[in-house]
């Protein structure tokens, strides 16, 4: 049977910078460095750095996992920027992940993950399998059942209050912790690579980025002949 691909797992959509080396069960190597800004400047080093520990190269990696999401709108696009180029170079594919199926990979059965937005608010995502199994939305606690409807048998909530969740839904409560898990990232990836996803990795945004365009209409310019 042909080796398991060595995969590459790195997350900048928060805080840190995140990586794994992971292939098959064995873990080669991993790192979180919390950062509030400077990803884009330390992520290559550092998964430079990665790979001389474990003994490999960027010619032995098969495989490039990236977090898509939601998160930091400069981390996302950075990471994912990275990914795509990292895969392009080396002719390698590369997959997206969000954070979602991160904190779900390994639960089996249904699943609910919700996320601090912010705001007050909710991202949240039905999962099943660690799988989606319905789109993210932004929802506010006191509405969840409105906007996420009835809950499958067996649902467990995990992430950002999920015992206040679970009490509002009906459902169990799970692990709360929400860290970066550059880990679970690569192996939640390598089992979406052998399920045949190929669709390149994009950001997962929820809502607007909070620049937005003058309101004022652009001024006319004017022909001096």
């Amino acid at each position: 049977m042909p080796a398991d691909p060595l995969v590459l797992a790195f997350d900048t959509a928060a805080a840190h910078c995140a990586a794994a080396l992971v292939q098959g069960a064995a873990l080669r190597g991993s790192r979180v460095e919390p950062m509030a800004r400077g990803q884009a400047e330390r992520l290559v080093p550092l998964l430079a750095e990665l790979l001389a520990e474990a003994g490999a190269d960027w010619g032995d990696l098969g495989l490039i996992a990236v977090g898509t999401g939601p998160g930091n709108f400069t981390g996302l696009r950075i990471g994912v920027a990275a990914a795509r180029g990292l895969a392009l170079g080396r002719g390698i594919p590369a997959i997206g992940v969000s954070l979602f199926e991160t904190l779900a990979h390994g639960h089996a059965g249904p699943a609910l993950v919700t996320l601090d937005d912010r705001r007050g608010g909710l991202f949240a995502q039905s999962l099943r399998d660690g799988r989606p199994a319905g789109p993210a939305v932004e929802t506010w606690p006191g509405r969840l059942a409105a906007d996420l409807g009835a809950m499958r048998p067996g649902t467990v909530c995990l992430g950002h209050r999920a015992a206040e969740v679970a009490a509002e839904l009906g459902a169990r409560a799970g692990a709360e912790a929400v860290m970066a898990d550059p880990v679970a990232l690569a192996r939640a990836a390598s089992r979406l690579h052998a399920d045949g996803v190929t669709a390149r990795p994009a950001p997962l945004y929820l809502r607007r980025a909070d620049a937005a365009p003058p309101s004022e209409a652009p001024a006319v310019i004017l022909d001096d002949a």
